[in-house]
């Protein structure tokens, strides 16, 4: 069974090469490094490096995580690249514990045919479970996640609990997982095909796993496979930094209300993730607040009109 990693990057080269460290040291039979028209030292360094694992595609245009994950998930189910039957998904900024690959190759074979794709529990620096990582369950598809998320008015009313992510614990269904640890079935892109490009960042990982379980697979949490995300995106308010991704979380997060909650109850599952995003701009003072709102409302609009790709003027060429 051979496993090939899928890394996105945009001008964090240090990051990068601080994760390529950690990848390298493990038993990937392929190690794709998708550069989004990086404009630092990015593909230098990247040129230097002498694995015979290691291949680069660069982009000439920052298309953003999604691009990266689509263009690089498509090379990975046609042609020359296709070689390797899973296909593990994971930021720059993000790494393998040491023999996570080791266990995940140990444990893939006994998985059911259905299973399309498998999430790593992911930890941050300091050991504790990601909240950004976080797996969990559809709670318009499950009443009693629904009941429980409409009772504590959070998302660990549908997230997975920590029990359930314990290094011990058993493997959990789940319908999404991010796309840090995101151990997916090559037969099962090929059928789906890849992850939507135009969403430039966040939301991708969601849609994509809506996607999987819509067309019938299943996603199973593994515990005893472990990341570590070296993540500076949220602070301790929840709010995304810098404050441009609010745009692109909210516009995204329109289809994954639209997607998750289906037709008849998208209205109502939007207000109650506007409500969310509201509440969390009342961490945000003076001018950041107003920024905050702007961002909010605006992309709010574009995901009704259906907008995608990069929004130039949020953040400059």
């Amino acid at each position: 069974m051979r496993v090939a990693a899928i890394i996105a990057t945009h001008n964090r080269c240090d990051s990068l090469m601080r994760s390529l460290e950690r990848v390298l040291a493990e038993p990937f039979e392929r190690v794709v490094v998708v550069n989004n028209a990086s404009t630092d030292d990015t593909r230098r360094r990247l040129e230097a490096l002498d694995d015979p694992r290691l291949s680069c595609l660069h982009l000439e245009e920052n298309t953003g995580g999604a691009g990266g994950f689509s263009q690089a998930v498509q090379a990975m189910t046609e042609g020359g690249l296709a070689t390797c039957d899973w296909l593990c998904l994971f930021d720059d900024d993000a790494w393998p514990q040491t023999g996570a690959i080791d266990r995940f190759r140990a444990l893939a074979p006994d998985l059911p045919d259905r299973v399309g794709a498998v999430g790593a529990v992911v930890e941050t620096v300091s050991d504790e479970i990601c909240e950004m990582n976080r797996q969990g369950v559809n709670p318009f598809w499950q009443l009693s996640a629904f009941l429980r998320t409409m009772f504590r008015g959070n998302r660990q009313g549908f997230h997975l609990a920590d029990s359930a992510l314990a290094p011990e614990a058993t493997p959990k269904d789940a319908d999404f997982s991010s796309f840090v640890g995101f151990f997916l079935r090559r037969k099962t892109a090929e059928e789906i095909g890849p992850p939507e490009a135009g969403l430039f960042i966040y939301g991708d990982d969601v849609l994509y796993s809506l996607r999987l379980r819509k067309a019938g697979w299943r996603i199973l949490v593994m515990p005893a496979v472990r990341f570590t995300h070296d993540i500076a995106t949220f602070g301790g308010d929840f709010v995304y930094r810098p404050l441009w991704k609010i745009y692109y979380h909210c516009r995204n997060g329109v289809e994954i209300a639209r997607q998750s909650a289906g037709p008849m109850i998208f209205p109502f599952a939007l207000l109650y993730y506007v409500a969310i995003w509201s509440k969390r701009g009342l961490a945000c003072n003076g001018p950041e607040r107003k920024t905050y709102y702007r961002l909010l409302w605006r992309g709010l609009r574009d995901g009704f009109r259906g907008r995608r790709g990069r929004c130039d003027d949020l953040h400059g060429p």
